[in-house]
């Protein structure tokens, strides 16, 4: 029998009363701290939109029919998505605070039973973050239909978590391709005070000089020099909207006309397969788009709905604007097309926008990367990556975090892309699939998230899943069709990541199976007696195990190799669930196993996927407690299918060898810790 911990009580907490109401002065600290922060990545993306858009797809002709068409796809691609979807609508899909792939996937973990967590009990959904969103409040008609569906089918809850996990692939793709286009298009200006013929052997290198300088700086943390990112990235939009503003007096002050939907569907008509090409670079100016909502923890959504609509919005909008007056006018340029951002900028202050474009660069790849350590490390927290070294950066602020392994990888990676390709175009192809597929993931979301746990109607859900469905499909299609052209990339990395995902989580699935199907009962422990040889010695023995019920089987193996233990015996089992936080009255559930006589008890401390074992897990180190750890062999069964065989003896076996220990373990004395070897077949 598992008791609740008695609740601490918190002086001046009430739960209906837990957010207070922000100050404004509060809501626009937070809301220009998060230009820093969220918009380095979407603020950037003027860089390298119209130039991956009329790469080759579109020739240019003496009409501005193409410039106008494709000034129209932008302006209403960034009014639909980044402001109408996420401001208005998804940014109150929040998990208590908490933004991103995973914050949906924990809302319908807890609005309807299809979590993949082996250890879940009913104890947790009497956690305060469960009661706090109302997931105890029943679902209606057919909201109720589409939970039961899920509940009893096991394929479809599969099938949700694959959703979830090609989502978080993907932004680890981004993660690699960001600092790359990023970068490489901030640099692109040197091709106006260089040979054309020779820009390219000073641009990969300073690129990559570039990147080498950014993710080295990774282990520092952002907490040192956050403080210059608003700063930096407020500096870069006054200096393209103020761009923009010049250049539409200077060139076109009717390019106004083109915010018209009209001009897309002339542009369509005239360009037809090159125009719906091009799309793929278009989808571009909403890169990081997704941001505002992985980001959401760290602000609050009126913070975030202010410095978009506010300031970046009507930013980007005359930056746009701008460089399409200066296209209008600027058709043809020594014989070829000239459609970079730095064409559109007056000669005069070329060197000190390109010096502020690489800084702007640099910290918008920074977000991008913290967001992938982030999301690294949920997806560890719940069994679906193997665990990796976290290092806290920050003794302050909890979600700042640094993974050595995933730092480096990402360079490597992002260093190959850029002299791989070479050119914006290819990269832009890369980007614009990863980018567009987090989008669609959002979308089949959030369209469960209408259902479930707003518990509005299924027409409302459809609605929301066509509309948003149908634009960002085109916008896929698109980006799908230039597979070839560098969009493979994407494809291969979530292709990777995936797989490692999918054999870690697998094999911990089969390794908790065979846990629970080779449990001792608590009649095998109470039979234990001296008769039998077994001794109890002096001191408290504390076991780990992943079960919450019942005797792990690696204590039966240790009793009858070394038939002794301790007069008090402590089963610990550290585990997490679907929520961001757990609160530190809620962390444990202790009770006793038996009679009292026999001293045995279990304890579970449990964890949400963004908190820290490393503040509050401590270990007694009196003298006379031994900590034993199982270390168990994880095999096949004879006669397994050919798959199983390659994915548990080889994929797993390798994963689990070298992913690190867990982060309780390394608290641990060595001097004090028993490990116990077995093998499990499964």
């Amino acid at each position: 029998m598992i008791l609740r911990r008695p609740v601490m009580d918190i002086q001046g907490w009430n739960p209906n009363n837990a957010k207070k109401k922000e100050s404004w002065r509060a809501v626009l600290t937070l809301a220009y701290q998060s230009l820093g922060v969220v918009y380095g990545d979407l603020s950037t993306s003027p860089l390298y939109v119209y130039k991956s858009t009329f790469a080759e797809d579109i020739k240019h002709s003496e009409s501005n029919e193409e410039i106008y068409g494709v000034l129209s796809f932008v302006f209403w691609t960034l009014t639909l998505i980044p402001l109408l979807k996420y401001v208005f609508i998804v940014l109150r899909a929040d998990d208590n605070g908490e933004g991103g792939t995973f914050a949906l996937y924990s809302l319908l973990c807890r609005h309807a039973r299809v979590s993949t967590l082996p250890n879940g009990q009913l104890a947790d959904e009497e956690l305060y973050e469960y009661r706090k969103d109302g997931s105890a409040s029943g679902n209606k008609g057919l909201g109720l239909s589409l939970k039961s569906i899920l509940e009893k089918h096991k394929l479809l809850q599969k099938i949700l978590l694959a959703l979830a996990l090609i989502g978080t692939c993907m932004v680890i793709g981004d993660g690699v391709l960001t600092p790359a286009i990023s970068v490489f298009s901030a640099v692109s200006g040197l091709e106006l005070v260089v040979s054309k013929h020779h820009h390219q052997y000073i641009e990969v290198p300073v690129a990559c000089i570039i990147l080498v300088f950014l993710f080295y700086l990774q282990h520092y943390g952002t907490h040192r020099i956050g403080f210059l990112f608003a700063p930096i990235v407020i500096t870069w939009l006054f200096c393209i909207s103020a761009i923009g503003v010049y250049n539409i007096f200077q060139w076109n002050l009717n390019v106004y006309q083109a915010l018209s939907p009209y001009y897309m569907y002339k542009f369509l008509k005239k360009t037809r397969k090159g125009g719906w090409m091009s799309l793929g670079g278009i989808l571009l100016c909403i890169t990081g788009s997704e941001a505002m909502f992985a980001d959401l923890g760290h602000f609050s959504q009126l913070s975030i709905k202010i410095a978009f609509s506010c300031v970046v919005y009507p930013s980007l909008i005359l930056a746009y604007m701008g460089q399409a007056a200066y296209l209008s006018k600027h058709h043809v340029i020594e014989s070829y097309y000239r459609i970079g951002f730095y064409e559109s900028v007056p000669e005069k202050i070329r060197w000190p926008v390109l010096a502020i474009a690489i800084l702007a660069a640099v910290v918008g790849s920074q977000a991008i990367i913290t967001g992938t350590f982030s999301i690294i490390k949920q997806c560890s927290a719940l069994g679906c990556f193997p665990r990796v070294r976290i290092i806290h950066t920050s003794s302050k602020i909890c979600g700042q975090i640094y993974i050595p392994a995933i730092n480096w990888t990402l360079m490597l990676l992002g260093l190959a892309v850029t002299i791989g390709f070479r050119d914006t175009k290819r990269i832009s192809n890369a980007s614009g699939l990863a980018v567009i597929t987090v989008m669609l993931v959002t979308t089949c979301l959030m369209s469960l998230v209408i259902v479930l746990c707003w518990n509005r109607g299924v027409v409302f859900a459809i609605c929301f899943i066509f509309f948003f469905g149908s634009i960002e499909a085109l916008y896929f299609s698109a980006s799908l069709i230039k597979f070839l052209e560098g969009a493979w990339v994407p494809v291969a990395l979530s292709f990777i990541f995936l797989a490692i995902m999918y054999i870690w989580h697998y094999g911990t699935f089969k390794k908790y199976e065979f846990d629970l199907h080779n449990k001792v009962s608590i009649d095998w422990l109470l039979g234990l007696s001296p008769n039998l040889g077994i001794v109890r010695v002096r001191g408290i023995g504390l076991i780990h195990t992943e079960l919450v019920s019942g005797i792990p089987a690696i204590f039966s193996h240790f009793v009858t190799n070394l038939p002794a233990f301790h007069q008090v015996l402590v089963l610990f089992c550290v585990k997490y669930v679907p929520v961001p936080h757990v609160r530190p009255d809620e962390r444990f559930l202790v009770g006793r196993i038996g009679p009292k006589g026999y001293r045995v008890y279990r304890c579970i401390a449990r964890y949400g996927y963004r908190d820290s074992l490393t503040d509050d897990v401590e270990f007694e180190r009196d003298l006379g407690m031994a900590f034993i750890l199982g270390h168990c062999y994880v095999k096949a069964k004879s006669g397994s299918s050919l798959m199983k065989r390659v994915v548990i003896n080889l994929g797993y076996d390798f994963l689990r060898r070298n992913c690190t220990s867990p982060t309780y373990a390394l608290n641990l004395p060595r001097a004090s810790t028993l490990e116990v070897g077995m093998i499990y077949l499964v």
